[in-house]
């Protein structure tokens, strides 16, 4: 089965701009999505250099960016991923 990846940025920025709340993703998954989710932190991922990438925090969830990221907005993308794959 195609896990998801997960990938969130804790550099200090995104940290300070909520990322650190992002970081407890997996408590609010449930089982069933826990078990296809792989979590992952960056040290940077350096997108806040890049204009055209949006504001921070920022993650990647299968390298795609995401950007202004909330709780709720990433576990909607993940459970949109996973319904798109039939999970």
């Amino acid at each position: 089965m195609d896990r998801i990846k997960v990938t969130i940025c804790a550099g200090t920025t995104c940290h300070l701009m909520g990322g650190v709340y992002l970081q407890s993703l997996s408590d609010h998954l449930d089982a069933e999505l826990q078990s296809i989710v792989e979590i992952d932190g960056a040290r940077c991922l350096g997108l806040c250099k890049d204009s055209n990438a949006g504001n921070a925090p920022f993650v990647l969830v299968n390298d795609e960016v995401m950007s202004e990221v909330t709780l709720s907005s990433l576990i909607e993308r993940i459970e949109s991923i996973a319904t798109e794959k039939g999970i």
